[in-house]
Parts: structure tokens; C-alpha cells; sequence
């Protein structure tokens, strides 16, 4: 394992990331002098940016909006990347970045934290690229109907044909549906800023199960509410974000994202307090 290693998350916004924090609690427990930063870049710069890296950097992780561009540059993709077509995370090696997508895995792994381990009827709300990776978890808990709530009806046809790959029945329907389907669990996708009526969201919350919001900035949100008043339970976004950290810390150091690393419990927990902590 290398002695030193540069390492950062990339986006635009970037400095509301707590990756920085995360990563650096893994590295400091697993006793590597590995440094973790964050750097401001947007599509534009991408290309640019990557090519500037020295053979130093060890790996990136890629929040909005760069999660294409990572997995257009990559030389490989590990399953959960060529089926959702997105990465956010990049590990650097001397033939060439190679792609993961660790929000699928983060996901499934916060979803059975809280209780959920599986789920034969699912709901999502959303259809952007977060719908992506949720479809593929909810997949892999054994999902086999799926409601997509969306704006646009066309905005689902992408994760309708992902749907049909992966043996599952996916239907979209509009906010102001007559009925939503009883799902197991719900999941969230939708931005922080997005505004919904406090009638609709108890719709929503009415036969939806389990909420996971995948947003963690602004807790609770109206959804959460609305699932608290329905007597449902919520959870937010922090513990995917804490499990697909800790795949990426995997990726970065073994090169393998199903290799646990070392005493994985412990990380996990030094991980999970510095970000409770924040």
C-alpha cells in the first residue's frame, strides 16, 4: 500500500462536501498519511483538471455535476457504473482512470442500517440522476415494483428500460396522482431546495413505508415531516453518504470495492462519529 497519496472530491458547489472530513478520519485510523482535499471544478474544467494530476494522486471522488464526465473518461466501469452510467469515484492509475459507483452500494448498506432488508414494492421520487442509483439498489433488495413520482412523464422512460434489465416492473406517475402505490420503502431524490405542498408530501408519505430523503444538509425536511405525521419512520441522507465513502476508501486503497478493509468495523465507526460530529 502506497505510503502517501493525494486524494480529493470534485464538484460545483463543493464546500458544503464533508467527504474531506470522512475520508481523512479512514485514512487517519487505518494509520496512512493519505491527504484528502476539495477542489471547486465544473464540467468545463474537467478534462483539463484530471490531466493536470501527477502520478501522486491516488483517486477522486465526483459529486454533481461531474459524475458523466467521470464515467465518459474512464478507461473501466465496475458493474453499478455501467449500469447506471454515471461514477462518482475515479481511482488513478498509471493505464487510466478506472470508474466505480459507489452511491448504489452506500445505499443498499444505509438501507438495511435502517431495518430495510428488502423491498418486494418500492416507491422513488425524482427522476434525475440520484433515481439512477436508487433503481439499481432497489434491485438488489429484491425490488420487483417500482413507482417513479415525476414532473415529467418522459424524464422516466430511461429508468423504465433500466427497469426491464434488471427484472423489474417500473411505472411513473405525476405528483398530482390519483393513488400511489404502497411501497415497502420510499426513497427521495429530489434537491434540497425543492418545494412541495404539505398536502401533497402527506400523500406521499401516506402508503410509502420507509423514507430515506438522500438529502442531508436541511434535516428535516417537509418530506420527513409529512412521513413523521403519516406514524412512518425517516431516515436522511448521512448514511449513504458515510457507506459509499467507506466503498470509496475500499476502491482507493485495495483497488477492489467488495475487498472490506481491515478492522472495517472500527473505520467505520471513527467515520461515522466524525460526521455526527459536524
Amino acid at each position: 500500500m502506497l505510503t502517501s497519496a493525494q486524494l480529493a472530491v470534485w464538484g460545483d458547489p463543493i464546500e458544503h462536501s464533508r467527504s474531506p472530513r470522512l475520508h481523512r478520519a479512514a485514512y487517519r485510523t487505518l494509520g496512512l498519511n493519505w491527504d484528502y482535499g476539495r477542489r471547486r471544478v465544473n464540467e468545463r474544467e474537467f478534462t483539463a483538471a484530471l490531466a493536470s494530476l501527477d502520478e501522486h494522486w491516488r483517486g477522486l471522488s465526483l459529486t454533481m455535476p461531474l459524475k458523466t464526465e467521470a464515467f465518459n473518461c474512464a478507461v473501466s466501469h465496475d458493474r453499478h457504473s455501467a449500469l447506471a452510467g454515471v461514477s462518482n469515484t475515479l481511482l488513478l492509475t498509471s493505464d487510466g482512470p478506472h470508474a466505480f459507483n459507489t452511491d448504489v452500494g452506500g445505499l443498499v448498506r444505509a438501507l438495511r442500517e435502517d431495518g430495510v432488508a428488502a423491498a418486494p414494492t418500492a416507491r422513488i421520487i425524482g427522476a434525475g440522476a440520484t433515481a439512477t442509483s436508487a433503481l439499481i439498489a432497489l434491485s438488489e433488495l429484491d425490488a420487483r415494483d417500482v413507482q417513479i413520482v415525476a414532473r415529467r412523464p418522459e424524464s422516466v422512460l430511461p429508468l423504465r428500460a433500466l427497469g426491464d434489465k434488471l427484472g423489474m416492473q417500473v411505472e411513473g406517475v405525476g405528483f398530482n396522482a390519483e393513488r400511489f402505490n404502497a411501497a415497502t420503502v420510499t426513497i427521495a431524490t429530489l434537491p434540497g431546495e425543492t418545494v412541495l405542498s404539505e398536502a401533497g408530501s402527506d400523500a406521499l408519505a401516506e402508503s410509502g413505508g420507509h423514507l430515506c430523503d438522500v438529502v442531508y444538509g436541511n434535516w428535516p425536511t417537509p418530506l420527513s415531516a409529512a412521513w413523521v405525521r403519516a406514524g412512518h419512520t425517516a431516515s436522511s441522507g448521512l448514511g449513504m453518504l458515510l457507506h459509499q465513502a467507506v466503498l470509496q476508501v475500499r476502491v482507493f486503497t485495495s483497488d477492489e470495492i467488495d475487498v472490506p478493509l481491515e478492522n472495517e468495523s472500527t473505520v467505520v465507526a471513527e467515520m461515522r462519529a466524525t460526521l455526527m460530529g459536524d
